[in-house]
């Protein structure tokens, strides 16, 4: 039978592996010229080298050691034979020190093939983790890796010899088709995988997908969810909106081949989080970096100072007694302790037509400096110890209507520039209702609000109540969102605020505490320390309880019988209240409001505390502190005193008259010294540190290291991501600007007239520049 013309014979096939061998050596000789510089580079490489080529060689010796062959050789065996000498001589010039043309010149037949290809991509691996290794290539530099980067559909721009063999074994391939025992063979198989094994890319090159449609929308929605909040739409539908659009693309990233670290992050995480990280990768990868928002101010502190700076802004003072003017006059005592921060306490400043109405006892102060001689002096003798904080004025007029002082002007621009590094703003919504001037996370790196007072549950007593409280609430949501970064509830009575979470951070004075502790020891040596029944203290407004307390009081009074309250307060509503009282014929002894720790109060056994509308009753925590019982409401405002064995709490009025009758009946139990500790300034602090995430930002910066929320995370969310949130709440800060900048808007909505900036009297008082002269606006 004839051979067809176009059948391969074995002088066809070694004519195509001569042809294309003389391609190599010719490639060859000149590349290896060009990389004589570079060949000590691969010394150490060459033992691994040499191993791996003997093992792949050993492993592939037994098909072509088949003794006594008597038929001709098959066409493989030959191809190996011949490519034995060269690859031999190529694996020897790698380790030789004199890496040279003499090399090529000594190839010999007898040498015996051993040869790993893949151990070629180890070696270029190994190079690229100890640094880019160049080579001078046609008058350019290149990369050791660009040399095999991916070039056009599968194809590798590899080094010439490489490149040259790849081609002629594929021709070989080609035209050796009908040879099935060459096509199959392992060696075959072992030779491309080697070589495409060399091409592939690492993983760490991999290329981020990029985001599609639901993951945009997903972001969009997360990042929008406050403002939603704004138009009715709960944090919680929105968090559905998000998890549905984003399920999708989570489910295939799973099953994508991720890196381990990345998996793990994406597998296990939150939606939220992953969502962010997910943004953050691709915005990497593009090397994108967000600067800052649009209405950032970069003009900030320097936080890389040593030292901080902390300033607590209030809405009241001494001697006003109200928790406003209490509590953050603790706060900053006790902040100042800690060597790790500055503190400055920013109060207002009334007239003295205003401190008339305010002030108890027709007290008045003719300077700042005389009233701060006042509050040093009432602070120093109840904590027993000099506080080391500066306390600072602001100008700031009282509303009768409103029965609260409203800041005058910017009360911003009373800290120095230098010095505005974090803010604690106490009551954050009522210090910016008609805020005009720069915005607080502007100035200020970092910025708390605690939330104080129910605006809402006093509103909605007031004619037009639930108008009104529809209102503030979005409002209060816009100023809070707009100027903080955190917002701190005492209790889950106040309104649910963007940015919040909730926590007691507030204590007693230590001079109720060590009531307490005495009146235990009086009653471990068998004295009786509780001589009076039960009374109640409070400031004697309606909303304080009053109200709750004559309806309880009045609707059993048949099972009361005999009970006496001895009522202890001032207030605008004093003589309602009493009048009220007298008709019902309840058997209530109203006295003057006077301070809790009075020695006239230490022997009450029990303190009744019906209000509904406080959000954490600072008389409660006093009660307890001094070890009496304490009987209130049910009510989220009461949540933090329930774990306290003498709080007494009731949730219907005949719940109620057993509580009373079980208080009167029975001896309060000592408080422990964690029941103690838990009710001290220092609890409250601590406390207060770790929610606002103050003392992580503190010891972060002092020690360099990184927040715990970005330890483990494969992409850190930072400024390297533009956040849509800050952008919203950058727009709400400048609307709100805007319109109360405008007198008649102000005024519309409850504002003392001329209160955008400060007056003559607070000019003179404070002495201030007048506002024309402070802020001068130029051609208006």
């Amino acid at each position: 039978m004839a051979t067809h013309p176009q059948t391969p014979t074995s002088s066809n096939a070694f004519s195509f592996l001569s042809k294309g061998w003389r391609e190599v050596r010719d490639s060859a000789d000149a590349d290896i010229q060009l990389m004589r510089d570079r060949a000590n580079s691969f010394k150490d490489l060459a033992t691994s080298f040499d191993r791996e080529l003997e093992n792949f060689f050993n492993s592939a010796t037994p098909p072509f050691s088949v003794p006594a062959m008597r038929s001709p050789p098959p066409r493989e065996i030959e191809f190996v034979k011949s490519l034995r000498p060269k690859l031999s001589e190529i694996r020897r010039a790698y380790s030789s020190p004199d890496f040279s043309k003499r090399v090529l010149e000594k190839w010999s037949p007898r040498s015996r093939i051993r040869i790993d290809l893949s151990a070629i991509k180890k070696a270029i691996v190994s190079a690229e983790e100890d640094g880019i290794v160049d080579f001078e290539k046609r008058g350019r530099r290149l990369s050791f890796w660009e040399e095999w980067k991916n070039e056009g559909e599968g194809e590798s721009k590899d080094w010439e010899p490489i490149r040259a063999l790849k081609i002629r074994l594929k021709e070989f391939e080609k035209h050796g088709s009908s040879f099935e025992a060459f096509k199959n063979s392992e060696f075959l198989e072992k030779v491309k995988s080697g070589l495409k094994s060399m091409c592939k890319e690492p993983e760490e090159s991999k290329e981020v997908p990029p985001l599609d449609v639901p993951e945009l929308l997903a972001y969009f929605v997360k990042q929008s969810g406050p403002f939603l909040d704004h138009l009715g739409v709960k944090r919680d539908v929105c968090d559905k909106i998000v998890e549905s659009l984003y399920s999708k693309r989570r489910n295939h990233l799973l099953l994508q081949s991720l890196s381990g670290e990345e998996s793990s992050i994406v597998g296990n995480g939150n939606i939220n989080d992953e969502l962010d990280l997910r943004i953050a990768s691709v915005l990497q990868s593009t090397g994108h970096r967000h600067e800052g928002g649009f209405w950032t101010d970069h003009a900030k502190h320097d936080p890389s100072d040593s030292e901080r700076h902390v300033a607590i802004v209030t809405t009241a003072s001494l001697p006003w007694m109200t928790g406003t003017a209490v509590n953050p006059l603790f706060r900053a005592a006790y902040l100042s302790q800690s060597a790790k921060q500055k503190v400055t306490l920013l109060v207002p400043w009334l007239s003295k037509s205003d401190q008339e109405l305010v002030y108890p006892s027709s007290l008045t102060f003719t300077s700042p400096e005389e009233q701060e001689v006042y509050i040093r002096s009432w602070l120093e003798e109840r904590i027993g110890f000099k506080a080391d904080f500066k306390i600072s004025f602001y100008p700031g007029k009282f509303s009768k209507e409103r029965r609260s002082i409203i800041p005058a002007g910017d009360t911003s621009q009373f800290i120095p520039s230098k010095d505005a590094d974090i803010a604690i703003l106490e009551e954050p919504e009522h210090l910016n209702w008609y805020h005009h001037g720069k915005r607080w996370t502007d100035k200020f790196n970092h910025v708390v609000g605690i939330v104080h007072t129910n605006y809402l549950e006093y509103i909605k007593r007031e004619k037009n109540g639930a108008l009104q409280a529809f209102f503030v609430k979005h409002i209060n949501n816009w100023v809070t969102r707009a100027y903080c970064h955190k917002v701190l509830r005492l209790s889950a009575a106040t309104q649910n605020l963007p940015k919040s979470v909730i926590c007691n951070v507030h204590g007693v004075n230590p001079k109720f505490l060590e009531i307490g502790e005495k009146i235990a020891a009086e009653r471990e040596l068998g004295q009786k320390s509780f001589t009076k029944g039960a009374y109640f203290l409070g400031k004697m407004v309606w909303a304080k309880g009053y109200k709750e307390l004559i309806d309880l009081l009045a609707k059993h009074k048949a099972d009361l019988d005999g009970f006496k309250l001895d009522v202890f307060g001032n207030g605008e509503d004093a003589n309602e209240v009493r009048s009220a009282a007298r008709k019902l014929d309840l058997n209530l002894s109203f006295q003057k409001g006077r301070d809790h720790a009075d020695d006239s109060l230490h022997g009450y056994k029990v303190f009744i505390n019906p209000s509904i509308s406080d959000v954490l009753c600072t008389a409660t925590a006093e009660a307890l502190a001094m070890g009496k019982f304490v009987v209130c409401a049910d009510h989220p405002s009461n949540e933090f005193f329930r774990s306290f064995p003498n709080c007494l709490t009731y949730r219907t009025s005949e719940d109620f008259v057993a509580k009373v009758k079980e208080a009167l009946e029975n001896e309060p139990y000592p408080l422990t010294p964690e029941q103690r500790y838990q009710l001290s300034w220092e609890a409250a602090t601590q406390r207060f540190m770790e929610y606002s995430e103050l003392d992580s930002i503190l010891n972060k910066e002092n020690n360099g290291e990184k927040s715990s929320l970005d330890k483990g995370k494969l992409v850190p969310k930072s400024v390297s991501m533009p956040n849509l949130t800050e952008l919203v709440d950058g727009g709400l800060a400048f609307a709100h600007y805007c319109l109360t900048g405008n007198e008649f808007l102000r005024l519309c909505t409850g504002a003392i007239p001329g209160t955008r900036d400060y007056d003559k009297q607070h000019c003179k008082d404070l002495h201030l520049l007048p506002p024309q002269v402070e802020n001068p606006i130029y051609g208006w």
